[in-house]
């Protein structure tokens, strides 16, 4: 049975925006979830935010299925209205990929790494790649699986089935598939959410889904093309997720050939979060998933679900 294990070594890590420079980072578009944006080079980075951990995982076994009772929270979430007080009159912030309050990378000190697959729904966005899916079970690779309502509705029995499975965690990533502002803001010619409520609505209107429909509660969030403002990454821990983003760029948006692909998901160390998408058959991501994670075997690399990295 593969293992996926590490020994001690030395981290390869910095924070994104120093590695990479702004620009840079600006132009990492997931085209997976955006329409035709510029692929980007290969990137990696390091962790960064704050490292409040999620509500913790329950257990689950090879049998487990979607809980039949979700795991409560510590405390009520915050309603629409009582988000939009708190928040009425604040400034947005920075927008973009790595603003203040998202999560890059695991928690510091983490000797594991975590795979991260996007699902976006929409136009051309509700398929889904069964190789990528059968490479990651094949090798016995947890990965993280972030789940738009667009996707998920168009893909109930799917679903339903990923989110039965153990060897992965299902996170949320977003209603409509909308970056996540307070004020409208762009990524990639996409409009943001415009408002708070806005918002909150785009964060919500998928946890509760998710929750009604398969009787479960995502403690990650990640918006659609996984842009946020300040406010909107203090929101979505207000509501008790992390706004997780990543340190290294798997697919570009489902855009890299197999070879990039491998290199990319090989050349990961401890602490990094990768990002790739699952709607994409079409791709290069399934094959070079698979090369990547005999690599990573050889190597000793730790492979998380998310949950497990806290």
């Amino acid at each position: 049975m593969p293992t996926f294990e590490r020994s001690p070594a030395p981290t390869r890590r910095g924070v994104l925006r120093g590695a990479l420079g702004l620009g840079t980072l600006s132009i990492a578009a997931l085209t997976g979830c955006a329409p035709n944006p510029e692929a980007p080079a290969p990137t990696r980075g390091g962790p960064s935010g704050t490292d409040a951990p999620p509500a913790p995982e329950p257990s689950r076994s090879a049998s487990a299925g979607p809980s039949a009772t979700p795991q409560p929270r510590a405390a009520a979430v915050m309603s629409r209205a009582e988000a939009v007080a708190k928040y009425h009159g604040r400034k947005p912030g920075t927008f973009g990929l790595d603003v203040p309050g998202i999560q890059l990378g695991l928690p510091r000190g983490n000797k594991t790494a975590a795979l991260t697959f996007d699902a976006c729904g929409g136009p051309g966005g509700a398929l889904f790649d069964p190789a990528l899916i059968t490479a990651l079970r094949d090798a016995e690779a947890p990965a993280t699986l972030f789940v738009n309502q667009r996707w998920a509705r168009a893909n109930r029995s799917l679903a339903a089935e990923l989110a039965a499975d153990p060897l992965f965690e299902i996170a949320n990533h977003g209603t409509s598939h909308a970056p996540l502002g307070t004020a409208g803001q762009m990524a990639y010619g996409i409009p943001g959410t415009a408002s708070v409520g806005q918002a909150y609505d785009e964060i919500m209107g998928n946890q509760r889904y998710l929750q009604e429909e398969f009787g479960l509660t995502a403690k990650f969030f990640r918006s659609g093309t996984a842009h946020m403002d300040q406010v909107g990454a203090a929101l979505c821990r207000d509501l008790g997720l992390v706004p997780m983003n990543f340190t290294v760029n798997l697919d570009a948006g489902a855009t890299f050939p197999a070879s990039t692909v491998a290199a990319q998901v090989g050349g990961l160390r401890a602490g990094d979060v990768g990002i790739g998408h699952f709607n994409r058959p079409d791709s290069g991501t399934a094959a070079g998933v698979r090369q990547g994670l005999k690599t990573l075997q050889d190597a000793g690399v730790e492979l998380v679900r998310l949950s497990q990295g806290w």
